[in-house]
């Protein structure tokens, strides 16, 4: 008999904010590994007590009598800032204690073994790994060490990597991070068989779970899985659901009883016990009753909530769900019309109003139930880590090819602090775009290239990702030295950024990987709101930016023209070189005194330059050449 060690599958893990999942590729299906209580989901929960620390359905067990030890929602903090006003706003209602660390980094506080600890997001997060990975170990028998996680789609590359550095921390050579609408695709498409040579078909993945909200637009077609565009919100789920209940509850029990039972926290955790019961009941039913004896003060509650007054707690919400399947179609230039499939996926599609808005809006197409909402995350994982590591013999996974996008638009600043994008946010990856710049002042040996992120029109509201600086450029006359910048994304969403100056061939690059701690989801989600609530005043930044453009460069070309061409002056008399000499002037002048001001006046004050100056050229040409083609100007 060899002594050589059988090798473990690669796992696939739905790491979820309030339970997670975990999937096998075996005997040529993805198979749902199922706990040490039967049940085929983990709660995301970890307790800790005088004497150990449980993890999954004992934690959630120990949540009403240990509120304070016991921690959930952890996914809503990982790879985040503690001053991130959802953070501020969340903390308020969890029982255990969130206080700020080194970097301004979230830290969970609780007591353990009669100690005072402190747990970073990642911890807390690797826990819950740890006991998918011992679930997996258990059921095949042997030492698991590759998996591939899903996160969100609007996950940041912070909380991507914070993500990957949990599954490390809890022992697992982490394969790849994958977003949740895409492993659900993937388990779709395994679903009805897309290896099939039929025509293209449209499919949206409407993903509403516990704690974040992903729609994501993909086109199938044999084993190709295109991703047009995603939206979503990295803060919307069940769990939010279940706070507005909890609130109306409390309400209602100090309207009757004149007391807060907000002020303690075993209250609180038993009251959201009982509205997550409640939640879930009504999907089924159209009355449920919170009832909990001794509430709070000695105090029983009993209260009846039908499915009509949960519907009218969460419509805003249910509502912000629907804006942003709009949002995704109308980033993907696609029409209802022409979506073939509407997939639901997370448990939260569970609930009656949530479809039927859904429903609504497709004009009552039928939505797709095929496959499991709770596991469809986990079994698309699975495929893709038994792709990557060799292990899937089944012709119509093997040669799966995955085309994702960029989740926010890229770019670069130019003159004025403006972002100049390069690629678009959802844009397929891999992708490689290149644009040409050129300088702007005289005798510019150094150009610095800044690469941002975010849909604002001005680089100070985005994300500055890197910046470095192209030197070695000969002297010349501002606009002759011209720049090529490039933008290469690779399929694991790596950017590389090079610029090149076309005149010495001098290269400079840099490459943008996972940068910790740089962007909060709070920021993201601000980037893509603002930029809709901003857009008017966007779009007028830009015309005005054009204005100013156009003026500077016809002074600056009449400069050039008085100050460098001895045969464009050896034309003109005394009088009109003073009469254009005065007008540089004068425009010079104005643009220093009116930085601020509107598109109109830099084009009223265009059009004087052009009054006195064109005339006078126009004596000494027949003709004039057409303009050169504009370029943007690197600072």
């Amino acid at each position: 008999m060899s002594d050589k060690k059988i090798k473990a599958p690669a796992i696939g893990i739905d790491l979820g904010t309030t339970y997670s999942c975990v999937a096998v590729w075996r005997h040529n299906r993805a198979e749902i590994i199922p706990n040490d209580h039967g049940h085929h989901t983990t709660p995301s929960y970890v307790a800790f007590t005088e004497t150990d620390r449980l993890i999954g359905d004992a934690a959630k067990n120990l949540a009403a009598t240990n509120p304070s030890n016991t921690v959930y929602d952890a996914k809503r903090l990982i790879g985040r800032r503690f001053r991130d006003l959802s953070i501020q706003s969340d903390a308020k209602l969890w029982p255990f204690k969130v206080v700020s660390g080194r970097g301004d980094e979230p830290l969970i506080l609780v007591t353990y073994k009669g100690e005072e600890r402190k747990f970073v997001a990642e911890e807390i997060s690797a826990m819950v790994l740890t006991k998918m990975k011992e679930t997996a170990e258990g059921f095949l028998g042997l030492t698991v060490k590759d998996a591939v996680i899903t996160v969100p789609a609007y996950f940041n590359d912070s909380q991507r990597q914070a993500t990957k550095d949990a599954g490390t921390i809890a022992g697992l050579n982490v394969l790849r991070i994958i977003v949740e609408p895409t492993a659900a695709a993937i388990a779709y498409g395994l679903e009805i068989n897309f290896n099939d040579s039929a025509a293209k078909k449209n499919v949206l993945i409407f993903d509403l779970g516990g704690g974040t909200f992903d729609v994501s637009l993909l086109t199938m077609q044999n084993n190709v899985f295109q991703v047009k565009a995603v939206a979503g919100d990295t803060h919307l789920g069940g769990q939010d659901f279940d706070n507005k209940m909890v609130n109306y509850c409390v309400q209602e029990f100090k309207r009757k009883h004149k007391k807060d039972a907000s002020v303690d926290p075993r209250a609180m955790a038993r009251l959201r016990a009982s509205c997550e019961k409640g939640k879930r009941n009504l999907s089924f039913t159209s009355e449920i009753t919170i009832e909990i004896d001794c509430l709070y003060d000695g105090i029983d509650f009993d209260h009846k909530i039908t499915r009509a007054k949960f519907e009218e707690l969460n419509i805003d919400l249910f509502r912000k769900c629907i804006e942003a399947v709009e949002g995704c179609l109308n980033d993907a230039k696609m029409d209802k019309k022409s979506i073939h499939d509407v997939v639901l996926v997370g448990g939260s599609t569970r609930i009656p109003k949530v479809q039927q808005m859904l429903q609504d809006f497709f004009d009552g197409k039928e939505l797709c139930k095929s496959i499991h909402p709770d596991e469809a995350v986990a079994s698309g994982a699975a495929i893709q880590a038994a792709i990557l590591t060799g292990q899937c013999s089944h012709e119509e996974v093997h040669d799966i090819v995955l085309c994702e996008v960029t989740p926010l638009s890229l770019g670069v600043q130019v003159k004025g602090g403006d972002m100049n994008v390069i690629i678009p946010r959802n844009t397929p990856i891999p992708t490689k775009k290149e644009e040409q710049f050129m300088t702007c002042a005289d005798d510019q040996t150094v150009a610095l290239i800044q690469v941002f992120e975010g849909e604002r029109a001005r680089t100070m509201y985005n994300n500055l990702l890197g910046k470095f600086e192209l030197t070695g450029i000969p002297p010349a006359p501002r606009g002759v030295p011209k720049i090529t910048i490039s933008f290469d994304i690779d399929y694991d969403g790596i950017l590389n950024v090079s610029a090149e100056d076309q005149t010495t061939g001098n290269k400079r690059n840099m490459t943008i990987i996972n940068n910790k701690g740089r962007l909060s989801t709070e920021e993201i989600e601000r980037m893509v709101q603002e930029a809709e609530h901003f857009k008017v005043e966007d779009e007028q930044h830009r015309r005005k930016a054009k204005a100013k453009d156009a003026l500077e460069n016809r002074v600056y070309n009449m400069e050039s023209k008085i100050n460098r061409d001895k045969n464009f002056v050896s034309k003109l008399t005394y009088s009109e070189q003073r009469k254009i000499e005065l007008a540089i002037e004068q425009a010079n002048e104005w643009l220093e005194s009116n930085e601020l001001a509107g598109e109109d006046e830099f084009k009223d004050k265009l059009e004087e330059l052009k009054s006195t100056c064109d005339p006078i050229i126009a004596k000494m040409y027949s003709s004039t050449a057409g303009p050169a083609t504009k370029l943007d100007e690197v600072d």
